[in-house]
């Protein structure tokens, strides 16, 4: 593969994984897949969570792909290097900043700000129904998403927490 093929496959990759966890995330962690979820979305003190193995599973298939693509594929393997770089960026920006599991930095202003208030305002409902701002690196307007919330809530489809002032 040319050098702007595999930048493009990487590229085309990391955005398709945002849309793939955009989708995952509202209709399997908070669909059938909710039993791995709960716990993430509920207060606790563990270094791990059962969520944690959405990640090994993730991994385990991109490991595969990685290992097919070298026998057969330079195509598949350089999206499964997309989907790498695509779960550090998750890792870093959705772990790390936005629920603090590696440094503690509380941003005040631009993007990461936005990102942290899309994530907490995902956070605000109880159980699985309902909710907002399924992606992880992508964020609408919390604005807007904050009023989505409350349209939720009036129609009875989620249950807010008081905090979240929805």
């Amino acid at each position: 593969m040319s050098l702007p093929a595999i930048l493009l496959t990487v590229f085309l990759s990391i955005v398709g994984m945002e849309l793939f966890a955009w989708w995952a995330h509202k209709y399997i962690m908070h669909g059938w897949g909710w039993g791995w979820h709960r716990d993430h979305h509920e207060p606790h003190d563990n270094t791990f969570e059962k969520n944690d193995l959405y990640a090994l599973t993730f991994g385990t298939i991109v490991f595969a792909m990685f290992a097919i693509g070298y026998v057969v594929s330079d195509l598949l393997w350089w999206i499964a290097f997309g989907i790498t770089c695509y779960g550090v960026i998750y890792t870093l920006v959705h772990d790390g900043l936005v629920h603090q599991r590696y440094f503690r930095w509380v941003p005040k202003k631009g993007y990461a700000k936005r990102l942290v208030q899309a994530h907490k305002l995902h956070h605000a409902t109880i159980g699985k129904e309902g909710g907002v701002s399924f992606g992880f690196v992508f964020a609408r307007d919390p604005a807007r998403l904050k009023a989505e919330l409350k349209a939720q809530k009036e129609a009875g489809i989620a249950v807010v927490r008081e905090s979240a002032g929805a």
